[in-house]
């Protein structure tokens, strides 16, 4: 006779409260803990991809050890090491059958992969790294790649995927600079939240990360302390995961590894339990970072042992130890009360994957599996194209000429190597550096290859004095802990370009041949002391496997270049932080010798066509402060090429209670256009996005005066709206509106 738990007409929660009320304190902890088969193969800590891998895998439980209790997850079937798609389906088919014939409900664990560059696995498809999808200020376009990339997962049986990294970068120093999605919380909060839509709507459970305070860790050191004052954690930090749950329907969140002014996000009762559960009101699960819990003991130092780290992290509302059973899984036994509360949010979200369904099966039968079709191959040109970024032609250089016996000098050490396409979360850089036996598993063309396809009448020499034309790549190599300079654990000093770069490209513009600097990198280098000689600058952050043809594209004009800057790029190595929501004392003026002015500022990008923009045409410049403003502008495309200019709404509010940025990111809007066609951008601003954390802690929108920038950029303003906001001081909280709304017609 089936039981309540098993009736799949009865609400998630109820189903799994009934199996709970089943389970004995064993099962109910072996559903919050993890096993990561072959993590621990071999003892090299050069190939880990997990900080304290090596150290903490093997001391794990095990699989065997678990089966007669249950298990709640399963840690990167695909992303551990290399495996034949449809071999990887059936292994993990099997292992689930395995796993449901060993505990006494027949229960199945939930597998998880990563997925921020897509599905992190052999012979998946390879996407540009999430900076690049900031760059193209595209949220229906990032909703169909991760739309495409949830179905690949789902397809050979995986639940959950711990993506999109909702950082909002603080000091580009910082290794991980290339998983965030850029500087500014309102486009990190639109573009996390578009993936998060499209990973769910696939039925893959998104997890947020990392939540909170990773990416402001002091001297931009990875898992470094986070020196965050409350405001700036509410403003700044802390918007983008409140968007992405309330928008995009995140069904996890992921806990941080660094502390919030000495308090470490995992044992963080205030951060996971006061402000995610009852004021967000936030039900779905809250894992762990890889080996976070045991990092209260090992690192942070705020527990004696593994077990009372694990009783730490519970009580503060951790429900889920990844990647493997190391703190939950002791000889001690758990809280009653906070276990059943986690175990309790681990059975609803299974419930709701079908996976206490009676009928449920794995899938994976052998039947073929391709995780690079062309769909996959198509969106990942799509998104390359749309953020590749050109920074610089003043001297008209580009687009190349398509003529015979163009000259092309092609140099740099990054020219005629993958690497320069692939950020530190994709499978060849990750996983694959490991196996050099095996081929990359995707056809990745170098940049030097894609130009050369682009070009095939060019000759290509390798002298610039004997070239007409130059064109210079230089960026990064991404890795993990050290291995690279840019990725996981490959923090910088500064912002000066690495392998000596620098040198190379004096080298080749001293040699007079109009030269175009490609830069190919995980974070913005500083380009000051080029950037006026070179006659064209391009910037595209690791573009993924059809990066290298998006870039020659853009070169050959082929592809119109979008993309708008998500980070600023600095005109020197230091004087960090950039200037871009730094309160006026953050930026350039009399009292430093140093100037942070970026070279190129957040929202930069150039086209090859040229635009005009009328005045705005504002409805009720004057508004309540529970109104809304709206406005129209009209954009013509007036050169003679198509084109797509990028319409940036910034509000700046002149006087506040405490000091606040000069401008900040409210909205946007791509608008493609023919030649001499023309757009209506129609914009609702709420006055909702005045409000800022005030010096009490309160959300307020107050009554003044308002000024709101229509601009092509942070820094390049092209029309101002006076606007005033009228009536009582109004406080906001969580159910205040977090976006504007911009149709173009």
């Amino acid at each position: 006779m089936a039981q309540p738990w098993q009736d799949t007409t009865l609400p998630a929660h109820v189903r799994a409260a009934d199996l709970l009320a089943r389970m004995t304190a064993e099962e109910k902890t072996a559903q919050l803990c993890s096993v990561w088969l072959g993590a621990s193969v071999g003892s090299d800590a050069d190939a880990a991809v997990a900080p304290g891998q090596h150290e903490y895998a093997a001391d794990s439980a095990d699989l065997d050890a678990l089966l007669p209790y249950g298990l709640g997850t399963l840690t990167r079937p695909f992303g551990t090491v290399p495996v034949e798609p449809a071999e990887g389906a059936a292994r993990l088919a099997d292992l689930q059958r395995r796993i449901r014939a060993g505990n006494r409900f027949g229960l199945p664990a939930l597998a998880h992969e990563e997925c921020l560059t897509g599905f992190v696995a052999w012979q998946a498809t390879v996407f540009p790294t999430p900076l690049a999808w900031g760059a193209t200020f595209d949220p229906a376009l990032i909703t169909e790649m991760a739309r495409a990339i949830g179905a690949s997962m789902s397809a050979v049986g995986i639940h959950q995927g711990l993506a999109p990294v909702l950082d909002v970068v603080r000091d580009p120093r910082w290794g991980r600079t290339e998983e965030s999605i850029g500087e500014d919380p309102h486009l990190v909060g639109t573009i996390g939240t578009a993936y998060v839509r499209g990973l769910e709507a696939a039925g893959i459970v998104a997890t947020l990360k990392h939540f909170a305070g990773y990416s402001a860790s002091r001297g931009a050191r990875n898992h470094a302390p986070a020196p965050l004052g409350p405001r700036e954690l509410a403003d700044v930090i802390l918007p983008p995961f409140e968007m992405a749950l309330r928008e995009g329907g995140a069904r996890s969140v992921m806990a941080a590894y660094n502390d919030v002014d000495a308090l470490p996000a995992h044992a963080h009762t205030e951060l996971l339990t006061g402000l995610l559960r009852e004021e967000w009101g936030f039900g779905g699960t809250v894992v762990s970072d890889y080996f976070g819990i045991a990092f209260l003991e090992s690192a942070h130092r705020v527990a004696a042992s593994a077990a009372q780290a694990g009783r730490l992290a519970l009580a503060a509302g951790v429900d889920v130890e990844l990647p493997a059973a190391h703190c939950f899984a002791t000889d001690e036994a758990l809280p009653e009360d906070a276990l059943d509360r986690a175990a309790l949010r681990v059975l609803t979200q299974k419930c709701e994957l079908g996976l206490l369904d009676p009928e449920w099966e794995p899938v994976g039968a052998g039947e073929p599996v391709d995780l690079n079709p062309p769909q996959m191959r198509e969106l990942a040109s799509k998104v390359a194209q749309e953020s590749v970024v050109l920074l610089a032609n003043d001297s008209g250089l580009l687009p190349l000429p398509e003529t015979d016996g163009l000259r092309i000098a092609l140099v740099g050490p990054l020219a005629d190597e993958q690497a320069a396409m692939l950020g530190c979360y994709t499978f060849p850089r990750h996983v694959g550096v490991n196996h050099p036996e095996l081929p990359t598993g995707v056809d990745i063309p170098t940049f030097a290859q894609a130009l050369r396809a682009e070009l095939p009448r060019a000759e290509f020499v390798a002298d610039p004095a004997r070239a007409d034309v130059c064109v210079a790549v230089v960026g990064d190599r991404s890795g993990l802990f050290g291995r690279g300079s840019s990725g996981e654990g490959c923090d910088a000093a500064d912002l000066e370009l690495p392998y000596g770069q620098g040198a190379l490209l004096e080298d080749k513009l001293a040699s007079g041949t109009p030269t175009v600097i490609v830069v190919l990198s995980g974070r913005p280098y500083a380009l000051g002391r080029w950037a006026d000689r070179a006659a064209a600058v391009v910037q595209a952050f690791f573009p993924g496997q059809e990066g290298g043809a998006a870039v020659a594209g853009v070169l050959s004009g082929r592809v119109e270049p979008s993309g708008r800057l998500p980070v600023g790029v600095p005109r020197t190595p230091g004087g960090q932080p950039a200037p871009y929501l730094a309160p006026p004392l953050g930026r350039h003026g009399g009292p430093s010798n140093i100037d942070p002015t970026a070279l190129y500022p957040f929202g930069h990008g150039l086209s090859y066509t040229t635009f005009a923009w009328d005045a705005p045409r504002c409805e009720g410049p004057e508004f309540g402060t529970d109104g809304e403003v709206s406005l129209k502008l009209t954009v013509r495309n007036t050169g003679d090429r198509p084109g797509t200019e990028v319409v940036q709404l910034y509000l700046h509010d002149p006087v506040g209670t405490v000091a606040l940025p000069e401008a900040r990111l409210v909205g946007y809007a791509r608008v493609p256009l023919d030649p001499g066609a023309s757009a209506e951008v129609h914009a609702t601003v709420p006055a909702d996005l005045a409000a800022y954390t005030g010096a009490d802690g309160r959300r307020v929108v107050e009554p003044g005066a308002l000024e709101l920038r229509v601009a092509a950029s942070s820094e390049h303003v092209r029309h101002t709206v006076p606007l005033t906001l009228t009536g009582p001081v109004r406080e906001v909280g969580h159910e205040r509106r977090l976006r504007c709304e911009l149709r173009v017609k």
